[in-house]
């Protein structure tokens, strides 16, 4: 397609598309900004202008296999339409797509974990935790367990009630107080902080003593469920120390609440395992996934949820009322199988294994840069955290503008590469690329940052 073919494109998409967490009315009015995506092939993607990008960030942390495997999921999805296009989770009823889907993922789910509750999206997944954690106390004697504990600049939806599970006002008050009680303990970035605290036993016990000061404060018996990601998306990518799941785990048991390990982004191979939390010997009591679950060739999400939950609400004549009308779509079952297939069979794992370490030299030797004050992550997940031009390493009005919101954007997109550029508290460039990318294209993308943020340092 030619340029002059594409601006009609972003022009239409200015008049009658909302894309989702945009400042849609400052886009041009021709939709000038607007990054149109054509097709993909491998871990690239090209534009409408025929521009082609290393895709660093999978699209939106989906696209595990990148963009070759179509034929493969066209043809499962082919052969589900022909013999069933819809049938619902619902009252009694169910189909073999789904049920076959529950029961692969029990094979390689978390310890004790053998139920699945689907829903067509990450913020649904999360959503039902909540509820199902509800149930469980309600049913158990204990209705008084109302309030979800989270960790600071987390976030884990955009729904009115996983809103309730994020600190940023940004997102929570243009839409009122929050729907769920929610508390917020430290999340586990050390970058900034006492020297001490280098050290990972310091580190663990200093948290896990927040978060039981903080049950101790609100009472054990109000606490329904603690909500973490076994690394943290948002502030960027921030590892948890040694022994901090297994912390989070005993103080679970100890006061009687549920654990969550919100897996969206960490789940299906990120950091080189099926789970996240299985790098950390995390023992959550559900486990949210999406994205990953098709490697973003259908919209899925699930609940994954530990026997002892199990035992509570799958009691004789016990009603579980919570419900989604796509839950488990034959399609996107039927798409999820053929990507957990494909995962196993190609050795995906394997290559994030293998060449984990490579991207993390890379990635290391970007804290050269003056602009760079912490680089983090594991897997093929990564950020770097900026400092900018103030004596506390925070960026002035104007640099902000200069380099957060224009520069770095704009040059990362000009060499080549799709990233994410936070321009919020503590800027950050991060990434996520595609599972199936080798060593070349990891070099390419560490590249590309690092001459970006070389020229960025320049203009301190």
């Amino acid at each position: 397609m030619t340029a002059a073919a594409a601006q009609p494109i972003a022009a239409t998409a200015q008049r009658h598309l909302l894309l989702n967490m945009t400042a849609n009315g400052s886009l041009g009015a021709e939709g000038d900004d607007l990054l149109v995506v054509r097709r993909g092939e491998g871990p690239y993607v090209d534009d409408t202008d025929g521009r082609r990008y290393i895709d660093g960030l999978s699209g939106l942390y989906c696209c595990q296999l990148g963009y070759s495997y179509g034929p493969e999921f066209a043809e499962a999805a082919e052969r589900q339409l022909r013999e069933l296009c819809y049938s619902p989770l619902w009252t009694g009823s169910a189909h073999p797509t789904a049920i076959e889907l529950a029961e692969r993922l029990s094979r390689i789910a978390p310890v004790d974990i053998e139920h699945t509750f689907f829903s067509s999206g990450g913020a649904e997944a999360v959503e039902t935790a909540w509820k199902i954690a509800r149930r469980y106390h309600a049913l158990r004697g204990e209705p008084g367990r109302v309030k979800a504990i989270a960790r600071r600049g987390a976030y884990h939806g955009l729904t009115v009630g996983t809103l309730s599970f994020t600190d940023d006002p940004g997102l929570t008050e243009p839409y009122g107080p929050p729907a769920i009680d929610t508390r917020f303990v430290s999340n586990t970035s050390r970058f900034g902080l006492d020297p001490q605290f280098a050290d990972d036993e310091v580190w663990t016990a200093w948290l896990l003593a927040e978060v039981e000061a903080t049950i101790l404060a609100e009472g054990p018996e109000t606490v329904a469920m603690l909500i973490a990601e076994p690394v943290q998306n948002r502030g960027g990518c921030i590892t948890p120390p040694r022994g901090y799941w297994q912390g989070l785990r005993a103080l679970a048991d100890r006061y009687g609440f549920l654990l969550v390990a919100d897996e969206v982004i960490t789940g299906f191979g990120r950091l080189g395992e099926w789970f996240g939390g299985d790098r950390y010997d995390a023992r959550p009591d559900m486990v949210t996934v999406a994205k990953g679950i098709t490697s973003g060739y259908a919209p899925l999400g699930a609940t994954l949820v530990a026997n002892k939950v199990i035992d509570v609400i799958n009691r004789p004549g016990v009603v579980l009322n919570h419900g989604y009308t796509f839950a488990g779509h034959p399609l996107s079952a039927a798409v999820a199988l053929r990507n957990l297939e494909i995962l196993e069979r190609d050795r995906v794992l394997d290559n994030v294994r293998a060449l984990q370490g490579d991207l993390a030299q890379r990635m290391a030797a970007l804290k050269d840069l003056p602009i760079v004050g912490d680089v983090r992550g594991t897997g093929f997940f990564y950020s770097c955290e900026l400092v900018g031009d103030l004596d506390d390493g925070g960026f002035s009005d104007l640099a902000r503008a200069g380099l957060i919101a224009d520069l770095i954007p704009r040059r990362l997109r000009e060499a080549g590469l799709l990233a994410r550029v936070y321009n919020r508290s503590a800027p950050l460039v991060q990434i996520a690329p595609p599972l199936i990318s080798d060593r070349a294209v990891l070099d390419r993308i560490a590249a590309i940052i690092a001459g970006v943020l070389a020229e960025a340092s320049a203009r301190i």
